[in-house]
C-alpha cells in the first residue's frame, strides 16, 4: 500500500484533503492513518517529520512502513472518518525547507572550495549540521565557502525536481547515488550548481533560503562537523547574539568591537587580583597559625594544636595545617563544620603520632572516612555540630597523651 507522496513535487502545500485508506495500531496502543496521498513529510534522510492535524487531531509523528513504503501518520487518538482534512504546521515545514536546501548549497560549496564531501546531515529543532570527510580547514577556506554559498542564495537560482532511473542517474554528475528500492531516483537540481538525489522538502528558488551562516566547526575523529543556520534560524541566532553584545557593551561601557580587548583586560586584572588574594590569604593563615600555636597544649617538648572551625573552606583548613606542620615539633588536629564535616590531621617532621591512625580513631566517634600518611591525613563526612567534631578530635588527641 504505497502512499503517493505529493510533497515530492509540491513542498509549499500545507493543507489538503485525502482518503483514509487504512488504520493501524502499534503495541503501545498508538493510532496511525494511511492516506491515499499525503503532503506530510516522514522522518528520513536526516530531516525530521512534519507535524500538524488530521480532522483537528494532532499528528505527532510521521514514519514509513518498511514492508510496503506506506506513510504512517501517527495521531493522538483515533479518527472516525473516511476522509482526512489535513493541515501541516507551515512554519515548521518552511523552516525545514530552508535548512535542507541550505545544506545542499553548503555541501556543494565545500566540494568546490575544499574538495570536502558531505558524509552525513542532521536537522533538529535545535541545530543543523553536516559532517565532512576532511580533517581540517583553514579560516580562509571556511570564509570562501560561506561567501560562495550565499552568492548562490542571493542569485535566486531556480530549483527543479526530476525523477530518473538508476541507469540515467549513473550518467549524471551527481554528488552521490544512494540505493533505491524501485529503480527510480528523485533528483534536486539547483541550476548550474548542484545536482543530488534527495527525498526531502526544499524551496523552489535559492533566494528562499535567505542566508546561510556557519556557526561552529569542530573536529570529530578524522572528520569535521559543521553547524550552521539558514533563513529565519540565522536571523534568530543573530538577534540573540546581538542582544548579548549590546548588553556587554553597556556593562563594559565600550563599543562591541572593543569587547574582546575589554575582556582580556578584565582577565589580566582578575589574575593579578587572584595572586594578591592568595598572598593575603596565606599571610592571614600564617597569623592564625601563630595564634593557635600560642594557645596550643604542651606535650613535653612538643605542642598539640586542636581546633574546630565553622568559618573555613576545605582548602583553607589544609593550608592552615601546612602552616602549622612546618614547625617540626607541632601536631595539629583540625576540624571544620558546615554542610559537611572535614578533618585535617598533620604533624611536623620530628613530632610523634601516626596521623592516619588518629584520623580513623576520630571517625569512630563521628561518621565519615578518609586516609593519608603517618605525617598527614584528611577526610570528611556528613554535617556534625562543633561539639561532636571537638569530641572526635579529643578522642584522637588522647591517643597521643
Amino acid at each position: 500500500m504505497d502512499t503517493h507522496r505529493s510533497y515530492y513535487t509540491d513542498a509549499y502545500t500545507t493543507s489538503f484533503t485525502a482518503k483514509i485508506q487504512d488504520k493501524v495500531t502499534d503495541d503501545n496502543g498508538r493510532y496511525a492513518l494511511i492516506l491515499d496521498h499525503t503532503f506530510f513529510y516522514p522522518t528520513s534522510g536526516g530531516q525530521p517529520h512534519d507535524t500538524g492535524t488530521i480532522n483537528d487531531v494532532p499528528v505527532v509523528d510521521v514514519t514509513v512502513r518498511d514492508d510496503d513504503d506506506a506513510v504512517l501518520h501517527w495521531v493522538e487518538q483515533d479518527v472516525p472518518a473516511q476522509t482526512a482534512t489535513a493541515v501541516i504546521n507551515k512554519d515548521r515545514r518552511f523552516d525545514h525547507m530552508q535548512q535542507h536546501t541550505g545544506q545542499h548549497i553548503l555541501s556543494q560549496a565545500f566540494i568546490q572550495i575544499a574538495e570536502a564531501e558531505t558524509v552525513s546531515f542532521h536537522l533538529s529543532n535545535e541545530s543543523v549540521t553536516i559532517d565532512l570527510a576532511i580533517g581540517s580547514l583553514s579560516a580562509v577556506q571556511i570564509e570562501r565557502v560561506e561567501q560562495l554559498a550565499n552568492q548562490i542564495v542571493w542569485q535566486n537560482r531556480p530549483i527543479n525536481v526530476q525523477f530518473v532511473t538508476l541507469a540515467e542517474a549513473q550518467t549524471l554528475p551527481l554528488r552521490k547515488i544512494p540505493p533505491t528500492k524501485n529503480g527510480q531516483l528523485r533528483l534536486v537540481d539547483i541550476e548550474n550548481f548542484d545536482l543530488t538525489a534527495c527525498g526531502g522538502t526544499h524551496v523552489s528558488r535559492t533566494g528562499g533560503v535567505g542566508i546561510i551562516k556557519i556557526i561552529k566547526i569542530e573536529r570529530r575523529a578524522d572528520q569535521l562537523r559543521v553547524e550552521f543556520r539558514c533563513g529565519n534560524r540565522a536571523l534568530n541566532d543573530y538577534g540573540h547574539k546581538h542582544e548579548v553584545l549590546t548588553q556587554l557593551s553597556t556593562e563594559l561601557t565600550t563599543s562591541y568591537t572593543e569587547i574582546p580587548a575589554s575582556v582580556e583586560k578584565l582577565r589580566a586584572e582578575n589574575k593579578r587580583n587572584g595572586r594578591s588574594l592568595k598572598k593575603l590569604k596565606s599571610d592571614l593563615l600564617g597569623y592564625e597559625a601563630e595564634r593557635l600555636l600560642n594557645n596550643g597544649r604542651s606535650l613535653g617538648e612538643f605542642t598539640l594544636v586542636t581546633h574546630v572551625f565553622s568559618d573555613k573552606e576545605g582548602d583553607e583548613l589544609r593550608l592552615l595545617g601546612n602552616h602549622l606542620s612546618q614547625q617540626s615539633n607541632v601536631i595539629a588536629l583540625l576540624g571544620m563544620t558546615g554542610n559537611k564535616t572535614q578533618l585535617v590531621f598533620c604533624r611536623g617532621e620530628n613530632a610523634p603520632g601516626n596521623m592516619n591512625q588518629l584520623l580513623r580513631a576520630a571517625f569512630q566517634v563521628i561518621k565519615g572516612g578518609g586516609g593519608g600518611s603517618s605525617q598527614m591525613a584528611q577526610g570528611g563526612g556528613p554535617a556534625a555540630d562543633v561539639t561532636a567534631v571537638a569530641n572526635a578530635i579529643e578522642q584522637a588527641a588522647q591517643l597521643l597523651t
